[in-house]
């Protein structure tokens, strides 16, 4: 009997099966493990195709990059206000916003990466000067098509410093919070910019955690 699936979230379960499949190669020690995690990457890399614009080879590349025990990664946002509007910049991959950020690697602290992200993102200084929330990113907003990732939004104060764009930007602006831009939600969504709000309106509000 043919089951009704076109509801069933072949994303998740894709970033299951690669989950297994890079912790096992981690840890296998024959051929015949080695070749069987492989198989596992490659059945992940065909569903995700199936269901995404992506393309098997770039696929292949991102899933290699990422070698060793499968752990979630971590993107760090910097929440910066002026005049009661919220830094944006324009991502050059989708042409939508988000508050500047991106991955941290491994060694740094997460409030340097806000510093140098929003810095090299929008061309201003900032100091971080407290966490708003820490959020399970596949579980608010449009899920990763990859990776299971947590992020970290920090408020930051406006040292000085002017618009710049990047290599990874094409426009930065400052936005009235009920006048946003289509926003790149992968990366900002509502959720989190009505969390950044409710700390504006009371700055003694606790962090948020998923």
């Amino acid at each position: 009997m043919n089951k009704n699936i076109s509801g069933f979230n072949w994303l998740e379960i894709a970033r299951e099966i690669q989950q297994l499949s890079q912790t096992g190669l981690a840890f296998a020690v024959t051929d015949y493990e080695k070749k069987r995690y492989e198989r596992l990457t490659k059945i992940t890399v065909e569903i995700i195709e199936h269901h995404t614009n992506l393309e098997k080879e770039s696929l292949k590349k991102v899933l290699m990059e990422h070698p060793g025990y499968a752990t979630p990664k971590i993107d760090v946002r910097a929440a910066v206000i002026k005049d009661g509007k919220i830094l944006l910049v324009q991502e050059a991959t989708d042409n939508c916003w988000a508050m500047p950020g991106g991955w941290a690697d491994v060694g740094d602290i997460p409030s340097e990466v806000a510093i140098r992200e929003c810095k090299e993102e929008s061309g201003y200084n900032v100091k971080p000067i407290k966490v708003i929330g820490v959020f399970d990113a596949n579980r608010n907003g449009r899920p990763l098509e990859f990776f299971h990732a947590f992020k970290i939004i920090f408020l930051c104060e406006l040292i000085n410093g002017e618009a710049k764009t990047s290599d990874e930007t094409i426009d930065v602006n400052f936005f009235d919070f009920n006048n946003l831009p289509l926003l790149s939600l992968n990366r900002t969504n509502k959720k989190h910019l009505d969390e950044i709000k409710l700390h504006l309106q009371n700055p003694d509000r606790k962090t948020f955690f998923d």
